[in-house]
């Protein structure tokens, strides 16, 4: 009989006494990843964007148009505006003043007032609470009628009411905070993930400057890592950056812009079609990227499938199309498209606390009108350009259905289809998708020694010969000829198509919740690694975003000196173990330093305990923090226009690992 069984009923009742209150921020601090989404990198970074957004709601309302974001040297934050500054007038209400309710009552906040902000991003009054509730120590300083006042707090609570510290001409507010470290597994903030976030928010609010500064990092000259960022054509700018490794077909940007005068909701979109197979629209609801979509990616599609069909209809160039008994889908006017939908809305609903989705039902027939009546203005205004994006059409319908043919022979040879798994997996013993993981492995040779090396239960070995398919630059049946991207897809279980969306993926019998790139640590190796991660982002993006893809992290020396043997991943670990094994270069007798520059170079066990072992091993897992930049880089890296890639190299080579 167990444990269990031998309890009195008295022992487990469920009274009041078992129902725990939490008061004030304790709620956020006892589950921080219910508001912030989790507590590592993400939402470490996140916290910034909280403040941040509430600068820009101030520019929103037309009071701010300088926002300056710092990090300080001990991984601290700070964020300064020169908006009207948080009021710090008494709130009769909650018996305190103004910015100390702001910063530790939940949904509490200016933005529940129409007549203080219009729209808004952020939390909803959540944001800077949740700031001050999972900070170690935070600071607010308010520039406000001429005068400076100041409250600190420790974890959420004030350490004295507000006070004024003198006079000030300035006006605007400043926030600074130091996250808790007992909370976030991580600790230090990455300044290319918050500079990325900086020049995103300066497209999105034209007119608005913004700076970001390292103090951690200093030039030649003693001067701090700062860049600002200040668009003054916005979406305009914004879709040439995001489009910069792309060949475009039209002159100019399709640019629509709509004040929301009589809808109550502004829309500002900007789109362009160019010689690439895939679709890349990036929505925003007050600034904040709705990765999931929502109602106004739903009117945008709508608006722009209806009114480019008719177009084609009416001028007749979809008659061969006809002849062929090709249908025309939503899909095939997407093909080549780069988007930007942007709108303003005053009360979002957005699904999920993380606001990835919108769901207000008015706001997809405020888009499909708009976007309908000035794209058939924009049709009818440029004939050359409307036949440039109707022969794009066709041509993607076209390849479509050679892509459909392509897709069915892949998901014959599936083994959820009643095929055979690829002859070159070596699969593992296990069944239950969540222990199971599957290494890609660069080369047949280096597949061989991790087949020996490997836990054969759980990981399975998936050799690829040389360097895949460069997708970017193929169509969709050409992806599906591939011999070695068609060994993924059967080696996943995956399924590809809906009758909504022929590209879809559906992962519901991913075989391995592991999909691991094993590849060398070398320019090759890097090269092979960002031609599988540019076929996941545009295949299988369903994968980054269910966390299953990572990184494989093979050491890249070997040092040795008798039978002290030791792997370093970088140079300084390798420069470190150097001076400790021979005493800062006292002894430096039998010293041996290996470079690994293959997998091939390791026997099955230094891979196994290096690279493979779930114990010992690095794996690096792969996120899209931002989705939009993310399609830049892989445009940039891996389409035809060389002028941007040579820039991107130039500008980071000095960071680079190459070999000689």
């Amino acid at each position: 009989m167990s444990e269990l069984e031998n309890k009195q009923p008295q022992e487990h009742e469920y009274t009041a006494e078992n129902i725990q209150v939490l008061e004030g921020l304790e709620a956020v601090r006892k589950r921080p990843a219910m508001y912030i989404g989790d507590v590592g990198e993400r939402g470490l970074h996140h916290l910034v964007y909280e403040v941040v957004d509430n600068s820009i709601d101030e520019a929103l309302a037309g009071h701010c148009d300088q926002i300056e974001v710092t990090i300080h040297e001990d991984n601290s934050i700070s964020v300064l505006d020169n908006g009207r500054g948080i009021p710090t007038d008494w709130h009769e209400k909650e018996q305190k003043s103004a910015l100390e309710v702001v910063l530790t009552v939940l949904h509490a906040g200016g933005k529940f007032n129409k007549d203080s902000y219009k729209v808004s991003g952020g939390l909803h009054g959540v944001g800077v609470s949740c700031v001050n509730a999972l900070s170690k120590q935070l600071r607010a300083e308010v520039f406000r009628n001429g005068i400076h006042y100041m409250q600190e707090y420790e974890y959420g609570h004030p350490l004295y009411p507000v006070k004024e510290v003198g006079k000030s001409d300035r006006r605007g507010t400043l926030i600074w905070f130091k996250p808790d470290d007992s909370i976030f597994i991580m600790h230090e903030y990455h300044y290319q993930t918050l500079a990325t976030r900086m020049k995103e928010l300066a497209f999105l609010n034209k007119g608005i400057t913004l700076t970001i500064t390292d103090l951690r990092v200093k030039d030649d000259n003693g001067q701090p890592l700062s860049e600002t960022f200040y668009s003054k054509e916005g979406l305009k700018d914004f879709i040439k950056y995001l489009d910069g490794g792309r060949e475009k077909i039209m002159e100019h940007p399709m640019y629509m812009e709509d004040d929301g005068a009589e809808t109550g909701v502004p829309v500002e979109i900007v789109m362009q079609y160019n010689t690439s197979f895939t679709e890349n629209i990036h929505s925003y609801v007050n600034n904040i990227n709705t990765i999931e979509g929502g109602t106004h990616l739903t009117g945008f599609r709508s608006a722009l499938t209806r009114t480019l069909k008719k177009y084609a209809d009416d001028s007749k160039m979809l008659e061969k199309l006809a002849k062929q008994k090709i249908e025309i889908t939503g899909d095939d006017f997407r093909e080549g498209l780069t988007a930007i939908i942007s709108v303003k809305v005053a009360e979002p609903q957005f699904e999920g606390q993380t606001k990835t989705k919108l769901g207000n039902d008015e706001v997809k027939g405020i888009v499909d009108r708009i976007v309908g009546k000035m794209l058939t203005y924009y049709l009818e205004e440029n004939p050359k350009d409307a036949k440039e994006i109707v022969d794009k059409v066709i041509l993607a319908a076209t390849a479509r259905q050679a892509a459909r043919k392509a897709r069915e022979m892949v998901q014959r040879k599936s083994v959820f289809s009643g095929g055979g798994l690829p002859g070159k997996l070596s699969d593992c013993s296990s069944k239950n998708a969540e222990e199971c993981e599957l290494f890609l492995v660069e080369g047949d040779s280096a597949g061989g020694t991790a087949k020996q090396g490997r836990d054969s239960k759980h990981q399975a070995i998936l050799p690829l010969r040389g360097k895949i398919l460069n997708v970017e630059k193929a169509m969709q049946h050409r992806v599906l000829e591939s011999e070695e991207i068609k060994n993924i897809y059967t080696a996943l279980g995956v399924t590809i198509g809906t009758e909504e969306d022929s590209k879809a993926l559906n992962i519901s019998k991913l075989r391995y919740h592991k999909v691991i790139i094993m590849t060398d640590a070398d320019v090759d190796g890097s090269h092979i690694a960002t031609l599988i991660l540019t076929f996941f982002f545009r295949h299988m993006k369903e994968l980054i975003e269910e966390g299953h893809v990572y990184i494989a992290t093979p050491p890249l020396y070997l040092v040795k000196k008798g039978t002290n043997e030791q792997y370093a991943w970088s140079d300084e670990e390798r420069v470190a173990l150097v001076a400790e094994m021979t005493n800062n270069g006292a002894n430096e007798a039998g010293l041996h330093v290996q470079r690994y520059k293959g997998l091939g170079e390791m026997n099955e066990e230094q891979l196994w305990s290096t690279t493979m072992d779930p114990h010992r091993r690095t794996l690096r897992q792969v996120t899209i923090e931002n989705a939009a930049d993310a399609d830049r880089v892989f445009a940039m890296l891996m389409g035809d226009e060389v002028p941007p890639r040579r820039e991107f190299i130039e500008q980071n080579a000095k960071y680079a690992n190459i070999d000689a």
